[in-house]
């Protein structure tokens, strides 16, 4: 492959690879050196992780953004992924869900679990939400439970006294 950096191009990506927080742009820019180095394809692939047409790409797309900063040049395009509807509305009802007990639901326990709160959520909106959704929204809201533990009966320190005994034994 034909791929030949200049200085600065070498020192700004190196610096990527060193320091930056982002694991992509990271790889991309290790790639782009190792080539540079003239490393094989198949090897900066094998080492990577990648396919070798994903460095192909990769080489292409550095080259064909000349315009941009070197350290743009690697890094991913803005990405707005799916919107956060259904936690948002999972993080609504469970501002009132946990206002309440679950013995209001019919529930025979003190403390709310991921399991309840979930089957809630989708008998009241018919809706399919997973465990995890719900863990994050939990999150989201800062919301943290503990389970109570249980904690047997302790003696009283004057047991013997009750019992007729003293204690000076």
């Amino acid at each position: 492959m034909n791929l030949r950096l200049s200085a600065r191009a070498r020192k700004e990506l190196a610096e990527i690879a060193r320091s930056s927080d982002d694991g992509r742009a990271v790889r991309r820019a290790q790639g782009l050196l190792w080539l540079d180095q003239g490393e094989g394809v198949r090897e900066v692939a094998k080492r990577l992780g990648v396919s070798r047409q994903m460095l192909y790409t990769l080489v292409e797309r550095y080259q064909g953004r000349k315009d941009l900063a070197i350290a743009q040049r690697v890094m991913d395009r803005e990405h707005r992924g799916r919107p956060a509807d259904k936690r948002e509305l999972v993080m609504s009802e469970l501002e009132a869900l946990l206002a309440q007990a679950p013995s209001e639901y019919g529930y025979r326990a003190q403390v709310w679990t991921v399991g309840m709160l979930k089957v809630q959520i989708q008998r009241k909106h018919s809706i399919e939400v997973s465990e995890d959704t719900v863990q994050r929204a939990l999150y989201d809201l800062r919301h943290s439970s503990k389970r109570p533990r249980l904690v047997l009966a302790r003696r009283d320190p004057h047991w013997q006294q009750a019992k007729g005994g003293s204690k000076e034994g």
